[in-house]
């Protein structure tokens, strides 16, 4: 009976006493002990068991790691006048929980002020920025053989390297808010810019230009195109002319040579036979002349004398 009193006795010390004064930090924790609402003693920062008067102190938990921030997507004017939507995103932890705790509370009220102190930097270093120092990276470079090959002008497209670059405008952006945070408890990691895009209205009108580029260089293309087929068609008939006038000359000459062969040949033959020639001379025009065909001569024609001649003999 005694043995059972003292182990009952035990459990309600250890239930009542021994428990409500003993707590445990996770290694991802850090904590803050509580009497009466304000803190009391130093931040625990060290995992494992720890102690607090029971009943008179509670422990506030925060969180050790690095916590994610995302901000809502806003529209920004530019240094020229570019309307743009902007989205960024940050990486915090909790520095001091004391400073912590007696400003913002919790992490709901950390991410309120967030909200105001990113989004107002953000605002501020974009609207002072042009826009392609927030789009281009600083270490931002074409290749101006394939935009010749493309058909872009050098003086059509800015190729100049960014004075700042998106890395560095995102720097500028994490050192303004990072001064603001302190005060705070919040350590501020990292700020980037997830996403950079136009509003729906400016990005009609940059995808109507882009069309319009596009346009204008396949329409060169098409001119260029148009005047080397032209030019390629002269040359050809150019190369046709040429052609066609050496082959009438070489057919003129071929037609020379056989004329002046033929007129040698009957020379010839006529040189060797004069009467056997005038004979088939004769035969070759009695073909003209049919059954019921006259023929009107005058008497003083040699043709009408060689026929005379013929006749007689």
């Amino acid at each position: 009976m005694t043995r059972l009193f003292l182990i009952a006795f035990a459990a309600l010390v250890f239930l009542f006493v021994i428990k409500p004064s003993v707590f445990v930090v996770d290694q991802s924790e850090q904590a803050i002990r509580l009497q009466f609402g304000e803190p009391v003693g130093e931040v625990v920062t060290e995992p494992g068991l720890h102690f607090k008067m029971p009943y008179v102190q509670n422990v506030r938990r925060f969180d050790k790691r690095i916590i994610p921030w995302d901000g809502d997507v806003s529209q920004v004017p530019t240094l020229g006048r570019e309307f743009i939507l902007v989205d960024a995103t940050a990486r915090w932890r909790i520095a001091d929980p004391l400073k912590f705790l007696r400003s913002v509370r919790d992490e709901s009220g950390a991410r309120t002020r967030l909200d105001d102190i990113i989004d107002s930097v953000v605002r501020d270093i974009v609207s002072g920025t042009e826009l392609e120092e927030i789009v281009r990276s600083a270490d931002w470079k074409v290749d101006e053989k394939a935009l010749a090959e493309e058909g872009v002008a050098r003086g059509d497209v800015d190729l100049d390297k960014p004075k700042k670059g998106r890395e560095r405008l995102e720097r500028e952006i994490l050192a303004a808010a990072a001064r603001q945070t302190p005060e705070l408890g919040i350590e501020l990691v990292d700020v980037r810019l997830k996403r950079v895009n136009y509003i729906n209205s400016v990005r009609a009108q940059v995808e109507n230009r882009m069309v319009s580029e596009r346009q204008s260089i396949a329409e060169r293309f098409r001119s260029e195109g148009q005047g080397r087929s032209q030019e390629i068609l002269g040359e050809m008939q150019r190369e046709l002319r040429e052609i066609r006038s050496e082959a009438e000359r070489q057919a003129a000459e071929i037609r020379g040579q056989a004329d002046a062969e033929a007129t040698r040949i009957y020379g010839e033959a006529y040189g060797q036979d004069p009467e056997f020639y005038a004979f088939l001379r004769t035969l070759e025009s009695y073909p003209y002349m049919g059954a019921n065909t006259t023929l009107m001569i005058g008497a003083d024609s040699e043709f009408f004398r060689y026929l005379e001649s013929t006749r007689k003999r």
